[in-house]
Parts: C-alpha cells; sequence; structure tokens
C-alpha cells in the first residue's frame, strides 16, 4: 500500500490540477466556442459569402420555406411572375406544376 503522504501528494500536484485544466477548457470550449484541433475546422465548410442586410418585403421561397429579402432573392420569372428564392440551389431544384 501507498504511504498516505505519497496519496496526498499525488492528488494534490497531479490529480487535482488535470481535473481542474479539464473543467477550465471545458468552459472556456463552451463560452468561445474553440475548435480543439485545426482538422475540424478544415472539415467545415466554408461560408458562402458574406450576411447582407436589407429592408422591405419579405417572400418565402417556395422550395424550402425560407423567407428571404426580395431586394436580395434569387429571382426566376415563371408564366410571367416573379419567384424568389433563398439561394440558387433552390432556383435549380424548383419544379413547375
Amino acid at each position: 500500500m501507498l504511504p498516505p503522504h505519497f496519496m496526498r501528494y499525488l492528488f494534490i500536484e497531479i490529480i487535482l490540477p488535470l481535473l481542474l485544466f479539464a473543467l477550465l477548457r471545458s468552459v472556456l470550449k463552451s463560452i468561445f466556442g474553440v475548435a480543439s484541433n485545426s482538422s475540424s475546422r478544415a472539415s467545415q465548410p466554408a461560408p458562402s459569402s458574406p450576411v447582407e442586410v436589407a429592408g422591405g418585403e419579405l417572400m418565402r421561397d417556395p422550395v424550402c420555406g425560407t423567407y428571404v429579402s426580395a431586394a436580395l432573392s434569387v429571382k426566376r420569372a415563371i408564366k410571367g411572375e416573379t419567384v424568389h428564392f433563398c439561394s440558387s440551389e433552390c432556383r435549380d431544384k424548383y419544379r413547375v406544376a
């Protein structure tokens, strides 16, 4: 059996600092959203474009249901009527009935 003074040393000098480090790392990660390694950043897709703010009327995308500003929407004329889409991907998926 290990001597009591060694057990105290092991706990105070090694185990307790490791537990505090893990707790602090977890808290900081949840606050700042810090990635644990750089490879997770590389696997995430890059943002397609910066967010633009525009006022005006909101139009509903018929494909995904997202509301988008009429000024910033991707437009397509269908049967003489302008249809608004949130992205070119939704525009391309749209099927005319």
